[in-house]
């Protein structure tokens, strides 16, 4: 049945009849109970099919668990055979696990065991003790420690824990746990497999033949094991299996059964994943269970988000947050206990990995600092560990600590403290305070968090560890001549293995994203190890080079932009960012870029050289310039989509240079270079292409209004009308295309002088455009182009050489924008559009009266349903939404004239409280987050100059002054209650 139940590629799978049959039948197999005529052997074969069988179900995508009885039964079945045989555990689970955040109950039978055994058992412990005195000679403290290790383990797994528990105040007293050297990091591991022998003394060699043991029924014994072990794997593999074929958030309601949680006082350790991964003697079962764990804990970030344990509660009941959080303290301590104990490299490459995922999905933030401190002790010993991929791991586990929810300031202080690890990097005596684990505990971390410009001064003063170690690792030879335990070709090399060298690398790209500040002490450094490292034969090593120095550029960027946080005397100076750039423009960049046999390095180097800081490429010399824009402009010829793309992109950024936004000749050479890639049949290509026609169009009205109109009149009509069709027929593109095309019609549009809308050959260019505007606005796209279309008629309205009024798409677009305003489920859309209705700044240019008052009264009517949504996570917008209504309302008070006034009368009989309410409410207070809103001062004053305008225009109508004193009445009435609140 097993075997009929496997996928075999080009053949039809098992109807789903026969797939139920044979699925029901697993399970009751699985959930029988063992009968006495029937032998252990024979019975772990059964157990073993029926297990691959259900593997095979779901590895061929074909059974889904949609039922949660169907799941549960799977799941509790699971959960007992992953205990099968294993020594001192004779567990009973429920027939069907349910889906909560309680720990549930599973009845613990006593460990059968005989009296004889147990005493070999402790016998064997005792002379284990002995012999490990005798080897070598240490102190008292770490021989009493280290048999009090092993007597741990042999008591059992709930004691052991418990006498090893890895908190802050016993590691500084376990030679296995906190800073260690490397001679003492190889005796740590001979501690492990000496207690690991020592608990099973039996079961020592698991896949051995009968013919090894003198005595027919030790050998029956072995096997039984052996068989024993193999089911727990293969339910190890099925469950890896179900959660693969499962949703994470179905998954997450049982993740009490099978993830460890701080035990109760006076109640067991409750058994779970790392029970087996801390207890079963076979390390590829072991290995299994961490498998499984990491694959619960991957994308688990929003699950474990609600997680806090920060703040001490007192409450009547434990919360769920603190329970989670209790569950993840859990997860820290008993994966650096497996880091200890565990004697195989395969198995702790695995308990590595498990923790890195573990790092990557944990809000520390929202937890007591200590937990990344402990791992980070931990870690340090296994960098230098002779398996490779051991030591691949530990950087991975690094960078995941460096890159997760960046910057902490818990690893922010860890980044600043010396080499403490024994590592033969400076051969400095390890700091005192990192020989006491509790050393977080007395700084003041709300000190970083309040004052990180002082803290960015301590690190200069004390060299960063990890950033020396990944560059020594990365560009020095090795020291030693030990051989790696890998067959890679690279391993007789000089230099360390390629995967430990890219995970370096990796880990210096994530510590200069998340602690740049950090990082800029090494910058000249860290650019001559990318230069390195791109100048190699290994293309992957070239790729990790080349991200590196993207890496390095984009946080000088972030820290230069005027809303950085960085102070100005902390910043990388100009004269040394300018300084790396030549160096590396003189380097390796300008032939990886034109290295044509490897596109994936021509694409990862235009990104690196996009990220030139704007200010330092002004003060780069002329050749290098001029070299930056050659390159740029030939490799957007590319035939490599990557390429290309990556190319148009970097124009894109140039193009807003100011030291080449002015100059037109590089915007015309710009300009029919990116219009070159919006025809290309590449749709990332195309998307490219009309991100960077926005960022030039963008920079076109900046010049504009910078240079007034003798840009404009430089600038080529031929080229500006190729531009406005180009950008109409990528309206109609994909929505990554239209987007920023429909973003450069708008820009276009507000370019235009009087002379290019006279000109017949830009006629039906222009009413092109519009439409297709309009036509964006009212479609069915996504909520990004709909803003971004809202935004653009925005500009065009700003331009007040178009016929805006009276031109016959006048109404088509005022129809478009109160439509969105009134109905679009986003808001953000809503309040780009009451944005856009609010830009003309003259009466005509809204029409005639009709559509003044349609105008009004749409605005009216999006101010009452501005909280109708059925998305909760849209009422956040709710106050910019009518804070943006009212002041397009006050607007168009500003502009009415006399013919207006009966709509205004209407409005205000039949909703003036309404309008009243919200506007008091707009010029008291106002909100914040949208760039257009005016100042707290400015929100009365313009309700004054719409009062005003209004009073002026009673003056104006003789014989028309008794209709005109109730909207004047009303307008003041508004007013007073604001001066009354505001004093203003």
């Amino acid at each position: 049945m097993a075997n009929l139940c496997l996928s075999v590629p080009g053949q039809p799978y098992l109807d789903e009849p026969y797939r139920n049959v044979c699925f029901k039948t697993f399970i009751g197999v699985l959930q029988s109970s063992k009968m006495s005529a029937v032998d252990d052997i024979t019975f772990c074969t059964l157990l073993q099919n029926s297990l691959k069988g259900i593997q095979s179900l779901l590895n061929g995508g074909k059974m889904k668990l949609l039922k949660p009885d169907e799941l549960g039964s799977l799941l509790a079945v699971l959960k007992k055979y992953m205990f099968h045989g294993l020594p001192g555990f004779n567990i009973d689970i429920p027939a069907v696990l349910y889906p909560t955040p309680l720990p549930q109950y599973d009845g613990r039978s006593p460990p059968k065991q005989e009296p004889t055994e147990l005493a070999t058992f402790r016998q064997s412990g005792q002379n284990k003790r002995k012999k490990s005195r005798g080897k070598a000679k240490k102190g008292p403290q770490e021989d009493e420690n280290k048999d009090e290790l092993e007597d741990d383990v042999a008591v059992g797994l709930i004691h052991g824990m418990d006498k090893l528990k890895l908190c802050a105040g016993d590691a500084q007293h376990n030679p296995c746990i906190g800073p260690l050297n490397s001679q003492l990091n190889n005796s740590c591991l001979a501690a492990g497999k000496e207690h690991l022998a020592s608990q099973f003394s039996g079961w020592k060699r698991v896949s051995s033949s009968d013919s090894e043991y003198s005595d027919t029924e030790g050998g029956i014994q072995n096997k039984i094991r052996s068989y024993q072990a193999r089911v727990r794997q293969v339910a190890l593999s099925c469950f890896l299996s179900t959660i693969k074929s499962i949703e994470k958030r179905i998954l997450y309601g049982y993740w009490s059964a099978f993830v460890p949680d701080t035990p109760g006082i006076g109640s067991p350790q409750s058994v779970s994943l790392m029970t087996i991964a801390l207890k079963d003697p076979s390390p590829k079962t072991r290995a299994s269970a961490l498998q499984v764990l990491s694959a619960i804990l991957e994308g688990s970030k929003q699950f474990l988000s609600v997680a806090e344990d920060a703040n001490d509660h007192k409450r009547a009941f434990t919360p769920f947050s603190v329970t989670l959080a209790s569950s993840i303290r859990e997860l820290h301590r008993c994966l650096l206990l497996a880091l200890v104990a565990e004697s195989s490299s395969q198995t702790l490459t695995q308990v590595i990995k498990c923790l890195a995922n573990l790092v990557l999905n944990v809000p520390y933030s929202r937890l007591k600092p200590g937990l990344l401190t402990r791992v980070w002790n931990q870690i340090k010993p296994y960098i230098r560990h002779k398996d490779v991929n051991v030591r691949v791991s530990s950087l991975t586990l690094l960078g995941a600590m460096v890159s997760s929810q960046a910057p902490l300031p818990e690893v922010q202080l860890l980044l600043q403290q010396p080499n403490s690890s024994g590592l033969p990097l400076s051969g400095t005596a390890t700091p005192r305070r990192m020989n006491d684990p509790e050393w977080w505990r007395k700084v003041q971390f709300l000190e970083i968090q309040t004052e990180p410009a002082q803290n960015c001064d301590n690190s200069s003063l004390e060299p960063c560890w990890l950033v020396r170690l990944c560059i020594s690792v990365v560009a020095q030879p090795r020291e030693d001549s030990q051989l790696d335990n890998d067959n890679s070709p690279t391993s007789g090399s000089a230099y360390e293995p390629s995967p430990v060298r890219l995970e370096s690398l990796q880990v210096l790209a994530h510590l200069v994203k998340g602690y740049f500040t950090l990082a800029q002490n090494y910058l000249i450094e860290l650019g001559e190890v990318a230069c390195k490292c791109m100048e190699e034969t290994d293309p992957s090593i070239q790729l990790h080079g080349a991200k590196l120095l993207e890496e390095l550029g984009t946080g000088i960027i972030q820290q230069h932009k005027s809303d950085s946080n960085t102070s100005l005397n902390q910043r990388v100076p100009i004269l040394q960012v300018v300084t790396f750039w030549t160096a590396v423009l003189k380097g390796p960049l300008p032939r990886a870029l034109q290295n044509e046999q490897h596109p994936t390095l021509q694409t990862s180097a235009c990104d690196a050289l996009s990220s030139v800081l704007p200010e330092a490429f002004s003060n780069l010399p002329n050749d290098l310039q001029i070299l930056c824009i050659t390159l740029l402009l030939g490799l957007n010829s590319s035939e490599n989509p990557l390429v290309k793309a990556a190319a148009s992109r970097a124009l894109g950024v140039y193009i807003l240079f100011p030291v080449l936004r002015q100059d037109v000749l590089f915007v015309a050479d710009t300009a029919n270079a990116i219009l070159m890639s919006l025809n290309d049949k590449s749709p990332n290509v195309r998307a490219k292409a009309a991100w960077s026609l926005g960022n030039l169009t963008d920079s076109m009205i900046i010049n504009m209004d910078a240079m007034g109109q003798s840009f404009q009149e430089e600038f080529s009509d031929v080229l500006l009308l190729k531009m406005l069709r180009s950008a109409t027929e990528a309206s109609k593109d994909k929505d990554k295309v239209k987007s920023n095309a429909v973003r450069a019609l708008g820009n276009l549009l507000h370019f235009l002088q009087p002379y290019h809308i006279e000109n017949p050959r830009f006629s039906e260019s222009i009413e092109a455009c519009i439409q297709a505007l309009i036509v964006t606005v009212q479609g069915e796209a996504t909520m990004k182009v709909r803003w971004n279309a809202c935004y653009a008629l925005g500009n065009v309205f700003k331009n007040s050489a178009l016929p805006l009024g009276t031109a016959p798409w006048t109404a088509q677009a005022y129809n478009s924008l109160t439509s969105v305003v009134k109905s679009c489920k986003n808001f953000k859309v809503r309040i780009k559009s009451a944005m856009a209705l609010a830009t003309p700044l003259k009466r005509e240019q809204y029409g005639n009266t009709a559509q003044y008052r349609d105008i009004f009264d749409a605005l009216v009517l999006a101010l009452q349903k501005s909280e109708d949504t059925q998305d909760f996570l849209e009422f956040k917008y709710c106050a910019s939404l009518r804070a943006q209504i009212c002041q397009a309302l006050i607007h168009l008070l500003s502009l009415a004239n006399s013919n207006d006034l009966p709509c205004i009368r209407k409005t205000i009989v039949e909703k003036g409280e309404t309008i009243r309410a919200y506007i008091l409410q707009y010029v008291r207070s106002g909100v914040e987050g949208e760039d257009s809103l005016k100042e707290p001062q400015e929100r009365d004053k313009m309700l004054g100059k719409a009062i005003e305008h209004v009073r002026s225009i009673q003056d104006l109508s003789e014989g028309k002054g008794k209709t005109l004193v109730a909207e004047l009445t009303y307008l003041e009435a508004i007013l007073s209650s604001c001066i009354e609140t505001t004093g203003s």
